[in-house]
């Protein structure tokens, strides 16, 4: 159960996250100097920061046939280097740390799923545009050994998407020991702009973990305030090496609780230029960036201001308390030449009309039965509780009712993007102008978003992605309906 002294860890991180300079957007106002007082903490524990080098995640290779790819993810148990000198055991795809697939608009992806695992499995594909059997739905959940074949049509924008576990109430767990991938879906499009390409073109995983003195994982679902290790592609803390060029940075975080304000160097300037739902409409400078569980942030950085020699940290900007800032440090070690730019327009956001249905959802941690509810029922997964229409455009207006206890709570609903109409009545900043589909909701406050589903009929989830809350209840069913 959670603790009084997590929830208050919870709360405190997420107030002082929502009281930056910024809020929760992007924007040159997050400035470093105010953030920088707040970051001091003692060393994690998982040694010395920058010691190891990045593992840059490389592409798993797929049969290429007639009309689409073929992979065969199996899922397994791994013993593997995370931190130095130790060995962890992880849940893990093909026993890899942070795989990465690479797709294409129009060009399906077929994956053999193989659960050799002892516990129970259900692949989503987080910003997806699925039929509800590949989706992920409890449902559908693959038991040890079983085996199905799913299909990704990938008839969707260009985004970083990603690869998870949601099985019923083992989603948090499987996810925390290794169960995440990373889906970059390309289209011609976006590979007209002349944004960084290539081995310039880095996906970074974020999380966090805690670590026994033997190098084991510690799993608690209410321990997220004991996790004071940071990983990026499975390494702590690491180092790259970078030319003095532009790079496109694809960050994602796949912690089950960690909210990550990050500011580079002394409060350097960079671009963001994309989130969940692909780019932005245009590119928004900034100082700070939120990330909070199950997000995606797109952002490029100019290594060529720094110049050859320089070390710039990567840093979060509100650890909890008594923990080190340091996420991971960038080394400008060669030249290079650079044929990138980042254009002054990027991708607009599609016109979703006039919502024709509205609709509120509360989101609350009830204290006596110690679940977490979406007005006020938990999950029930032989329970449909909204049916959309296909097509129709609907505004749901998105309310934390954990103001008293500063809990906070996000929303994720499968199948569809959306966008961000007003945040506390105000409209979205620059940095949530673009498609969605994971918005954060801190304690007491609301947000409401415009949503229409276009593509499938079916059943499929809406949920807060904190995902100790959404295993104890804070999920919903929708059955989209024509």
């Amino acid at each position: 159960m959670p603790t009084r002294r997590n929830l208050l860890r919870a709360a405190t991180a997420a107030g002082v996250l929502a009281a930056a300079p910024g809020g929760l957007a992007t924007g040159a106002h997050a400035a470093a100097p105010q953030l920088r007082g707040r970051a001091a903490g003692k060393a994690a524990s998982a040694g010395s920061p920058f010691t190891v080098p990045l593992e840059v995640q490389r592409p798993i290779r797929p049969l290429r046939l007639a009309g689409h790819d073929f992979y065969r993810l199996t899922t397994r148990e791994a013993d593997v280097s995370l931190l130095p000198g130790t060995t962890t055991r992880i849940r893990s795809f093909n026993g890899r740390i942070s795989p990465l697939i690479m797709a294409e608009r129009g060009r399906p992806v077929l994956v053999e799923q193989v659960n050799r695992m002892d516990v129970p499995f259900s692949m989503h594909l987080h910003g997806g545009h699925t039929p509800q059997r590949y989706d992920g739905h409890p449902m559908y959940q693959l038991e040890p050994g079983e085996r199905r074949l799913f299909r990704y049509p990938n008839e969707q924008d260009a985004a970083t998407l990603w690869l998870h576990d949601h099985s019923h109430e083992q989603h948090a767990e499987n996810i925390y020991r290794g169960l995440a991938a990373t889906y970059l879906l390309t289209d011609e499009f976006e590979r007209r702009l002349p944004l960084p390409k290539g081995r310039y073109d880095v996906a970074l995983q974020l999380r966090d973990a805690q670590f026994a003195d033997d190098g084991a994982l510690v799993w608690d679902l209410h321990g997220f305030g004991e996790r004071h290790t940071v990983l990026v592609n499975g390494r702590p803390r690491p180092y790259f090496e970078v030319a003095a060029r532009k790079y496109r940075l694809r960050l994602v975080n796949t912690s089950n609780e960690r909210v990550f304000a990050l500011q580079l160097g002394e409060g350097e300037e960079f671009t963001h230029i994309g989130t969940d739902g692909g780019l932005l409409p245009a590119p928004v400078p900034t100082r700070m960036l939120q990330l909070w569980p199950g997000e995606r942030q797109e952002i490029v950085v100019d290594f060529a201001r720094f110049g050859v020699g320089r070390r710039l940290v990567l840093s979060n900007a509100f650890p909890y308390e008594g923990e080190a800032p340091e996420v991971m440090r960038f080394d400008v070690v060669r030249r290079a030449s650079d044929p990138s730019e980042v254009p002054g327009t990027l991708r607009p956001v599609p016109d979703l009309g006039t919502s024709a249905v509205e609709r509120e959802f509360t989101m609350s941690f009830d204290p006596k039965t110690r679940r977490h509810l979406i007005n006020g029922k938990p999950f029930d997964m032989h329970r449909v509780d909204i049916r959309p229409r296909l097509g129709v455009a609907e505004t749901w207006k998105v309310v934390n009712g954990d103001g008293a206890l500063g809990i906070p709570h996000s929303m994720h609903p499968h199948l569809d993007a959306f966008r961000i109409l007003d945040r506390n009545g105000k409209p979205p900043a620059a940095g949530e102008a673009g498609l969605k589909d994971t918005v954060a909701v801190p304690a007491g406050e609301s947000v409401r978003i415009q949503v229409r589903f276009t593509e499938h009929t079916g059943l499929y989830m809406y949920h807060c992605h904190m995902l100790s809350h959404a295993q104890m209840g804070m999920m919903g069913q929708m059955e989209i309906i024509r």
